[in-house]
């Protein structure tokens, strides 16, 4: 048999048979499974393991004993040049979590990390299919949720047709889709729902002129629905527009950041955050970018590499909200959040965002940034470009008059990304050389491309 060269997220070498053995066969059980070779040194140097005639159901039954579920791994010898290897192979738990003498691991990496208590309880939870918020909260009651907010969502369920059952009544149809359980609200029932003050959904907001500079801010603690559009309304207020003047009748009013994008990452937020952690959700809004930061890493060992690729199957924190905001039409499928966000910035022609675990939380940070479309020169510059204007941009502007003859000098600072006055200038330069010219009116005409100052037909 072969031996591994070198330790993984599924390997380990150990020099002898200790306590460390057992806690790497504890974290590759709630892991992916894994195999500890015992009789190879940190260098991979095979130094062997003497091996008795009890030596083997020893060291099992010291695994069992030790470990809570009891795991048992399969075992083999292996002999290389005279000496013998012990190989022991376990298999992912079932049920999570295993630990060894009241202590929980998990296999990251080629390390073994220790299990902090929310971490252990996720581990539960996944391994029932549950989730937090599915369960009966101990603090509040029926008293504490708002009567007004829960009907508002069962009319939306309805009209969905989410809900088939339309004679049930509000406390009926809340149980059937777990909101409820046996008539007590949940978690996710008093964050969804709460009638007043919410102490668990704190969300605080601000506009900074500099790091340490607030002009404006917000705080919010109030039921998730409420939270999304009240947080989307502070950002609206403090984002620059401009108008774009086109050839119908009314202005098109454009963001510098897309409003479409705030919205999937703020849904994200109320969706994905640990409530469990007594951090707020913190939102900064400077001149250049958005700082969107959620207490709670990302869940279920997906990392920022694999959230960049899209590499990996999305698990929700919590189930019951995440539940609640697809039947409530919030979320149009789970685990595509991030990608759209991505490809919405693309289509704005706008910077990609950056994704950050920070301080035991996920940072996203939007930027209002455009991408400079400037290096897609075409070829066949025009002649005769005019003096103090760059041939790549007149070129630019060429094709797209070309392409769009009603396009407007708003439309071609937006796309070249430069500022009004200098189109306006660039184009009152190209008409003096007579290699455009505008067909009747401002409002109502179309633009012309000559060949090369040619004679105007």
């Amino acid at each position: 048999m072969l031996i591994p060269k070198k330790e993984s997220d599924k390997i380990e070498f150990k020099s002898t048979f200790n306590n460390t053995v057992i806690e790497t066969l504890v974290a590759f059980s709630n892991a992916k499974g894994g195999a500890v070779y015992i009789g190879i040194d940190d260098n991979t140097n095979i130094i062997g393991i003497s091996i008795g005639k009890e030596t083997i159901s020893e060291f099992i039954n010291e695994i069992k004993n030790k470990t809570t579920p009891s795991i048992i791994p399969e075992v083999d010898i292996i002999n290389i040049n005279g000496k013998n290897i012990i190989k022991f192979c376990i298999i992912e738990y079932p049920i999570k979590p295993v630990s060894i003498k009241g202590k929980y691991y998990k296999r990251v990496g080629n390390s073994n990390h220790l299990l902090s208590v929310n971490e252990i309880s996720n581990e539960y939870l996944k391994t029932i299919n549950s989730s937090w918020d599915f369960y009966i909260d101990p603090n509040h009651s029926l008293k504490d949720l708002s009567k007004e907010k829960i009907s508002k969502f069962i009319n939306i369920i309805k009209q969905n047709n989410s809900i088939k059952e339309v004679e049930l009544s509000n406390t009926e149809i809340l149980n059937k889709i777990e909101i409820l359980r046996n008539g007590k609200p949940t978690f996710g029932a008093y964050l969804l729902f709460t009638k007043d003050y919410c102490s668990i959904s704190d969300v605080q907001i601000g506009r900074f002129k500099s790091n340490i500079t607030i002009i404006d801010s917000l705080s919010l603690n109030s039921d998730l629905f409420n939270e999304v559009e009240e947080i989307i309304s502070f950002i609206k207020k403090h984002l620059n527009v401009e108008y774009i003047i086109t050839e119908k009748p009314q202005r098109t009013e454009r963001f510098d950041y897309p409003l479409e994008a705030i919205r999937e990452i703020v849904i994200n937020m109320i969706v994905h955050r640990d409530y469990r952690d007594s951090s707020a959700s913190i939102i900064k809004i400077f001149d250049n970018k958005i700082e969107f930061f959620n207490p709670g890493k990302l869940f279920d060992g997906i990392s920022i590499q694999d959230l960049r690729k899209g590499n990996y199957v999305s698990k929700s924190r919590n189930k019951l909200i995440a539940k609640v905001f697809k039947e409530a039409g919030m979320i149009e499928r789970y685990g595509s959040g991030i990608m759209r966000v991505k490809k919405i910035c693309k289509e704005y022609n706008i910077k990609d965002p950056d994704f950050n675990e920070i301080s035991n939380g996920f940072q996203v940070i939007l930027y209002n940034e455009k991408i400079n479309n400037s290096k897609n020169v075409p070829e066949n510059v025009p002649e005769n470009v005019p003096e103090n204007v760059p041939e790549n941009r007149i070129s630019l502007i060429i094709e797209l008059i070309k392409k769009n003859t009603k396009i407007t000098m708003l439309d071609l600072s937006e796309k070249l990304n430069v500022n009004p006055k200098t189109i306006k200038r660039d184009i009152q330069l190209l008409k003096e050389k007579g290699l455009i010219e505008r067909i009747g009116p401002d409002k109502g005409g179309y633009w012309k491309v000559n060949k090369n100052n040619e004679e105007k037909k």
